[in-house]
């Protein structure tokens, strides 16, 4: 983050002329007015914290770390929203808070000193108090077991995941064949073997990143298939009879053809058939009784067309998704699930069973729209009766993956801001950050810019979790812009605007500003990394429909690490004036009523 004195004063805001609402309605600015912060902020950045865990149970101790030298003076204070909840002198380079009782709290800890009525902000950090990771899902991945997985690479990946408050790991393509997942029998457990691809798999390897992830809090999930076999499962005990077939006359077993190099093609069976339930649950138990395993990240292919079974019948596969779910569930209840929608395929039985511990969704050219998130997450919302939340697999710089190179900044943050402020998760970091469905590719690499804020983003979703994911009503907002510049403009997002997000929560009004004033395409995948950088926008001044206005504060994970900031303002019968002193990709303003 550069440094900036920022919100050292607000740029005057033309008044609207509000005798009564139809004055109001004609948007006519006829006064000059200025609109200050409550206490001016300075943008420095320049200390690391991190805390021991990426969640927290209620009542349990949080233990911070800052690198760096500590300001004379310095405090630590810990905020829900913008109230301060405890406030600290902090003399050394660690620091311990007990979490409150509450469960499903976000919080934000910052450490400031306090001059002339400015206040330095030094370092923020996220805090997640919750006692199950799916109520706030932030999920991330392993992709390689081999031997350049030292103890040491494992536990720097682990704490950059941390540092981002991952609370749960797919483990991807970890097995040894999709199904006989275990690297060898229950008894007799394999140093090593090959995955698919024929890449070396290390169980101590794996082993390590499990421990590894539990010691941060976070859940270990193993990938696989619903209904995958090799070409020697039938030695296996898999039964011809199980298998989809794409004739009626059960000749041509359904399959995935790979590569030659690779271990098999992959033939698809049944999901619902009860032999194959039985079969793979037995397989499942072979792993949870040699690794701790926290679950089952169950995978899919999407649309099949017309598949059959042995004996003709067609089978309907998102009917089968939530059978296989269900069986699953009744076999190992204490154990998680997540089921992937590949392009929404399944999508409304597998929020039906009501038995994943949230939603997950791949999206791909047939979605590649921004609006196209909120849409997944309406839908899923209505389909899980609003107790479940989102992650989109939604893989970034597409087009770019084949060859060596950068991810592209722009793109990933206002990718980023955009899920974020819709209330949903980004599956995007693991061992590298995603760029392809196939997750050991890593040719594109996050520059030193993007980690960065990458940080700060997740910081933001993680503090601020309870106004962006805790549920409340999606509404559309009515603001405008003050400055004939700049637009504003509703949810979908169009170019060359500033799209509001509007939420209602409580007793506060939430409006996340996304700024698409210069984006060149309203498709999130950003296929060659080309999305420009945004100029920021700077106070901008604003009319919003609200009444009853006691306070508004505004943050921004693009500003001062995400620090609540409380801005003034003017109540004028149904409306408040004020000014929205920055948005970069990011700002989102709360109206406390």
């Amino acid at each position: 983050m550069k440094k900036m004195n920022i919100l050292l004063f607000i740029a005057a805001l033309s008044a609207f002329s509000c005798s009564s609402d139809n004055d109001a309605n004609n948007n006519e600015y006829t006064n000059i007015e200025t609109f200050s912060p409550i206490v001016a902020m300075n943008d420095y950045i320049n200390l690391e914290i991190t805390t021991d865990k990426a969640i927290y149970a209620p009542e349990s101790q949080v233990n911070f770390k800052i690198s760096g030298t500590i300001p004379e003076g310095a405090k630590i204070r810990i905020r829900h929203g913008a109230d301060v909840i405890e406030e600290q002198s902090l003399s050394a380079n660690t620091f311990s808070w007990t979490a409150p009782s509450a469960d499903n709290m976000g919080y934000l800890a910052d450490v400031y000193t306090l001059s002339d009525n400015k206040e330095n902000i030094y370092a923020t950090i996220g805090i997640d108090v919750s006692t199950n990771w799916k109520r706030f899902p932030r999920y991330g991945f392993v992709g390689t077991y081999d031997a350049t997985k030292t103890s040491s690479q494992i536990e720097n990946e682990l704490h950059f995941l941390n540092r981002c408050h991952i609370n749960g790991l797919q483990f991807y393509d970890w097995q040894n064949k999709h199904h006989w997942p275990l690297g060898g029998t229950r008894d007799n457990l394999l140093d090593e073997y090959k995955d698919i691809a024929n890449r070396q798999v290390l169980t101590s390897v794996v082993k390590n990143y499990i421990s590894c992830a539990h010691e941060h809090g976070m859940k270990a999930m193993f990938y696989n298939l619903c209904y995958g076999a090799l070409d020697d499962a039938q030695t296996d005990g898999v039964n011809r009879h199980w298998y989809l077939y794409k004739n009626n006359k059960h000749s041509d077993i359904d399959k995935l053809t790979l590569s030659k190099d690779w271990k098999s093609d992959i033939y698809l069976l049944d999901p619902s058939h009860k032999d194959w339930q039985n079969y793979i649950i037995e397989r499942n138990n072979d792993v949870y009784s040699n690794l701790d395993f926290d679950g089952f990240h169950i995978d899919q292919v999407g649309d099949r067309g017309t598949v059959y079974d042995y004996y003709g019948g067609i089978i309907n596969l998102p009917h089968s998704f939530a059978s296989f779910i269900k069986a699953i569930k009744e076999a190992r209840p204490e154990k998680s699930l997540v089921m992937n929608a590949v392009s929404r395929f399944g999508q409304q039985n597998i929020a039906g069973t009501n038995d994943v511990d949230f939603l997950y969704n791949e999206m791909w050219g047939s979605e590649d729209k921004f609006s196209d998130f909120g849409k997944v997450i309406n839908e899923n919302n209505y389909f899980s009766g609003n107790t479940m939340n989102t992650v989109f697999a939604a893989y970034m710089d597409y087009g770019k993956s084949g060859e060596q190179g950068t991810f592209n900044t722009p793109g990933i943050l206002l990718t980023d801001a955009v899920i974020f402020a819709l209330g949903g998760a980004h599956l995007e970091l693991g061992d590298h950050m995603l760029c392809h469905e196939y997750f050991p590719n890593n040719n594109l690499q996050m520059s030193s810019e993007l980690k960065k804020n990458i940080v700060a983003y997740y910081d933001f979703m993680t503090a601020y979790e309870n106004l962006l994911r805790d549920g409340g009503q999606q509404t559309t907002s009515d603001i405008t812009s003050g400055d004939q510049t700049i637009s504003i403009n509703a949810w979908p997002p169009v170019t060359h605007g500033v799209t509001a997000i509007n939420r209602n929560v409580g007793n506060q009004q939430v409006i996340n500003l996304i700024n698409f004033t210069q984006a060149n395409s309203l498709s999130w995948r950003d296929m060659n990394g080309t999305q420009p950088e945004p100029t920021t926008l700077n106070n901008i001044p604003v009319r919003i429909k609200a009444s009853g206005v006691k306070k508004i504060w505004i943050a921004s994970p693009d500003y001062m690490g995400g620090a609540p900031q409380q801005i003034s303002f003017r109540q004028d019968n149904n409306y408040v004036m004020t000014t929205v002193p920055n948005l970069k990709y990011w700002s989102m303003i709360v109206l406390e009523k």
